[in-house]
């Protein structure tokens, strides 16, 4: 958002001519209060999630506070989720758009198409053509504003939401709609979206943990541009002297689906009062619980990739050790490791370190 220009800058472009005014105009309307439309919660969400149609230009930051200690296994996420991520977008359409993500060392293009999406690493030369699959760990488009407003906003009930007021967010008039999970497993206390009152594009999300205080995620637009961009420069055609690389699943869903081969665990229709979801093409060991912001996801890990993690979770400030596993919260998100009768089983959510006890009470038959 532009920086708010003081009283007596105001005063004194209105007094120092014409010239002066008209070149202070753009900034000054930038900074004006955000007009709050009066449009009730639920009609913003729907708003918000009829908003995959608005085309647009737009450079946005995301800033993450969770301090993951997992090891080598999810370095990738660990490092989304902790750091400041700096992105250019372009949006055609839900399958037509590409998102730079901007380094000190470079910039990585992901480019999508109606079958998956091609990484384009400009550094290493190499371009990796990914499929979409059902199971997939977050990757920086997924903290796209837009694209992380609708996901947080899509399964919240009425009773879920309610409005806070306006803000101004790259320029633009942005209602407030807040989302409060009705779960008493959840671990989200709440989630801000400020939704733009013209398109319904979402403009800003911010993720908070039950005790509030700073947010665990922070995504907001800075500038915006609401102008269909040309084809030519989402679309990607690799360099002919790139190296093409095959997308591969992370390292715990290869370890997972792996591990159907051995396991015997059955994962149950609820768990921690949580209703099992229904992902097409998952592994029979690797279940999905819950809804909206509170989700809790289940796998079942062979020893070699659980000896890695389960020493960096034990090691993590306020970890709890016992007889299910051990367990440790970054601020909404918890993660668990616990001890199955065939092996390990990993259990990491959106969810209390009391539910995950219980979802591994429900899982083992042991008890704390």
């Amino acid at each position: 958002m532009r920086r708010r220009r003081t009283g007596a800058a105001r005063r004194w472009a209105a007094v120092g001519g014409g010239v002066a005014v008209l070149l202070a105009l753009p900034p000054l309307i930038g900074a004006l209060p955000a007009s709050d439309a009066g449009t009730p919660a639920a009609d913003l969400r729907r708003a918000a999630l009829d908003s995959t149609g608005v085309a647009f230009a737009g450079y946005a930051q995301a800033a993450g506070g969770l301090a993951l200690p997992v090891g080598e296994q999810l370095t990738g996420v660990a490092d989304l989720l902790s750091d400041r991520t700096t992105m250019r977008a372009w949006y055609r359409g839900p399958a037509d758009w590409r998102v730079d993500v901007v380094s000190p060392t470079g910039e990585t293009g992901v480019h999508a198409d109606a079958g998956g999406t091609w990484t384009w690493d400009y550094v290493a030369s190499a371009a990796t053509r990914t499929a979409d699959t059902a199971l997939a760990l977050p990757t920086a488009p997924d903290l796209l504003p837009s694209a992380l407003g609708r996901r947080l906003l899509s399964e919240a009930t009425d009773a879920e939401l309610s409005r806070f007021g306006a803000d101004r967010v790259a320029g633009r008039d942005a209602l407030g709609l807040r989302v409060v999970p009705a779960e008493g497993s959840a671990s989200v206390g709440r989630v801000d979206v400020w939704v733009d009152a013209a398109s319904g594009l979402p403009l800003r999300v911010q993720v908070f943990g039950e005790s509030g205080g700073e947010p665990a995620v922070d995504s907001s637009f800075l500038e915006l541009d609401l102008t269909t961009p040309e084809v030519e420069v989402v679309d990607f055609a690799v360099p002919p002297a790139a190296e093409v690389r095959a997308g591969q699943d992370p390292q715990l869903l290869q370890a997972a689906t792996r591990g159907t081969r051995d396991s015997t665990l059955v994962l149950p229709a609820a768990l921690a009062g949580l209703g099992r979801r229904t992902i097409e093409g998952a592994p029979a060991t690797v279940g999905v619980y819950g809804r909206g912001v509170t989700l809790l996801t289940v796998s079942a890990l062979p020893g070699r990739a659980s000896n890695g993690l389960r020493t960096a979770l034990a090691g993590a400030p306020g970890a709890v050790v016992d007889d299910l596993g051990v367990r440790i919260a970054a601020g909404p998100l918890g993660l668990m490791l616990a001890d199955g009768p065939d092996g390990a089983v990993l259990l990491t959510g959106t969810v209390t370190l009391d539910a995950l006890a219980a979802a591994a009470t429900e899982l083992t038959g042991e008890a704390p």
